[in-house]
């Protein structure tokens, strides 16, 4: 009963915040299984391999939940979405392959540093705000979106958008999170999306990367199926609070104090897995 109450609040906040902001909820997620298997009884299941496979199939359920609220507001380019999946689906299944030869220590390394990278590619989204590049609407490739009685104009680069989807979707599958905390800041520098859509969007390309890198997991067998039901009502729970309270209200705080954990969080992985 006790674990299963902790894999629900973990679910919770992990989809709350990860909606939120438009990361996914992984980011979260994982540091929090990793941290309970070391302390709490009833998370000895928990591995590289168990541990991305379910911040995967938890991360499907966060982003459908997300993108239904998303949707009724109007937030989602989902023709902008279907671009990128073309690079992050395959990604993430390549990503989700190359995880199966990852040990414990070096996950612990490797996910440190990524989520100290992460950190400080949080730290461009309030720059790429007023980087954002203006974009013609002649210009080809170029799209309009109306958002909130506001239009805005920016640009698509098939190539370009492809390429980037496909890195980001391989650390999805690799690392298990929803490349979300990567694809906004790009959306928003590289291709002029404005904040709120480039995070509604990416919850929307979250839903097909999760899912087949699941599907990868799956076929590995590393998803551990008695624990999956514990955690998937709160990341519906989660998803719908985040996406909600994204709408009402600026979320400068909850980021600095996020990036902050993810640097005190990263950092002690490091050394675990250096230790």
């Amino acid at each position: 009963m006790v674990v299963a109450l902790i894999c629900f609040i973990i679910a919770v906040l992990a989809a709350f915040i990860g909606s939120l902001v438009g990361l996914g909820g992984g980011i979260i997620l994982i540091p929090l299984l990793l941290l309970s298997s070391q302390y709490v009884i009833g998370f000895e299941w928990v591995s590289p391999q168990s541990v991305v496979a379910m911040s995967l199939v938890v991360m499907v359920f966060t982003g459908i939940s997300s993108v239904l609220s998303y949707a009724k507001q109007k937030q989602v380019d989902f023709y902008a979405g279907s671009i990128f999946l073309a690079g992050s689906i395959p990604g993430s299944m390549i990503g989700a392959w190359l995880n199966q030869y990852v040990n414990m220590d070096g996950f612990y390394l490797y996910f440190g540093l990524l989520i100290i990278v992460i950190s400080f590619i949080m730290s461009l989204r309030k720059k790429a705000s007023k980087l954002r590049r203006n974009v013609d609407i002649l210009e080809p490739g170029a799209r309009s979106f109306e958002l909130k009685g506001e239009v805005y104009i920016y640009k698509l680069s098939f190539i370009s958008a492809i390429s980037i989807a496909l890195f980001v979707g391989m650390l999805s599958g690799l690392f298990g999170i929803g490349g979300g905390a990567i694809m906004v800041p790009v959306m928003m520098l590289l291709f002029g999306f404005p904040a709120h859509l480039a995070a509604a969007t990416s919850m929307f390309m979250i839903i097909f990367v999760s899912f087949m890198g699941s599907i990868t997991h799956i076929y590995l067998g590393n998803v551990v199926w008695e624990y999956v039901l514990f955690f998937i009502p709160g990341a519906w729970i989660g998803g719908k609070l985040g996406a909600k309270v994204n709408h009402l209200l600026s979320n400068n705080v909850l980021e600095l104090v996020l990036k902050v954990m993810l640097i005190l969080v990263g950092i002690r992985m490091i050394m675990q897995g250096i230790g």
